[in-house]
């Protein structure tokens, strides 16, 4: 692995800003790093930069420990790219002026994969970029981490920017590192209830499992509105929750259909009021009351359906995640 980090940890103002932290990142790779605001992700950054010294673990580079060398000393192979930088390099300004927008970011970024060998580092480096220019930036990006066997480590706390860009992604949250892999495999199949948080939209409720761990498909009953609904199957021992516990069951809104009388089966159908309609663009949000549980379902188009309606929704049984956590 070109980039190894292992168990780091690092402490800043009495704050464990990091913990126990370990990541490898492939040539050739864009690797992100995702998380919330405050979650770590720019002390990670400065930690592989040479910026900051880790508290404990070690920083690797093609099999040589970088960790205690400079920022001087690293700047060939780690050019350091944050949004402060990018002005002053760029106009020797600060944000203040006119010129700070998205077309120095597009110059300072064009600048920096034209000079970088080795590994690139962006700090949330595209946020004065509009929609159009993300996209063209991210294309230059993944055709020079091919070509020139970059290994980019692209921080960010927008997950649509991941999916764009990254090949794997690692999820931070409070300094933890919660999940490593694919984008589509983490928004799919999130770790705990945690990383399903922050990765996208997500209806969560609190239930309890009626069935017996013998049962071919799981039943919970939700605490509020008292809703029997079936999940997934898992694996005994594993997946499943004592039955006396309250678990997280969660559902992501583009999962939940609104149902007119038709419906597969096998789903679980629920009565609901239509509580809110929010126009998005490409979809629509609609938020549904049921017997106090909300919910929200994202459709392409709603046709015939206004605030105060009845209708039915249906959660299929294997979009339904259980977490424990």
């Amino acid at each position: 692995m070109p980039l190894t980090l292992h168990n780091i940890s690092k402490t800043i103002d009495n704050r464990a800003v990091l913990r126990g932290l370990s990541i490898s990142a492939e040539e050739g790779e864009i690797f992100g790093i995702f998380g919330p605001s405050s979650a770590g992700k720019s002390a990670l950054i400065n930690l592989i930069a040479g910026k900051l010294t880790p508290d404990s673990g070690t920083i690797s580079y093609k099999g040589s420990d970088v960790t205690t060398q400079s920022c001087e000393d690293r700047a060939f192979h780690f050019p350091a790219i944050s949004n402060e930088s990018i002005w002053r390099a760029l106009f020797r300004t600060n944000r203040s002026s006119e010129l700070a927008d998205g077309e120095g970011q597009v110059i300072a970024f064009k600048n920096a994969l034209e000079n970088t060998s080795g590994v690139l580092l962006l700090d949330n480096s595209f946020c004065e970029m509009d929609k159009l220019m993300r996209e063209a930036a991210f294309r230059e990006m993944r055709r020079a981490a091919a070509s020139r066997k970059l290994t980019i480590i692209f921080a960010t706390n927008d997950f649509e920017d991941v999916m764009l860009a990254c090949d794997r992604v690692g999820v931070i949250v409070e300094g933890q590192l919660r999940q490593v892999g694919v984008p589509q495999e983490i928004y799919e199949s999130p770790s705990d209830s945690l990383v399903a948080k922050v990765v996208g939209r997500n209806n969560f409720f609190l239930a309890r499992r009626l069935t017996s761990s013998k049962a071919e498909l799981p039943e919970y009953q939700t605490l509020v509105g008292d809703h029997r609904l079936f999940t997934r199957k898992a694996e005994r021992g594993g997946g499943l929750a004592p039955l006396n516990q309250n678990v997280t069951l969660s559902i992501r809104p583009e999962h939940v259909s609104i149902s007119f009388g038709a419906s597969f089966p096998e789903d679980n159908i629920i009565r609901a009021t239509v509580k809110r309609i929010q126009f998005l663009g490409p979809t629509t949000l609609v938020e549904f009351n049921a017997d106090g549980l909300t919910l929200e379902a994202s459709v392409l188009r709603v046709v015939g359906l206004a605030v105060g309606d009845e209708c039915m929704l249906s959660l299929p049984p294997d979009r339904i995640q259980i977490f424990k956590d």
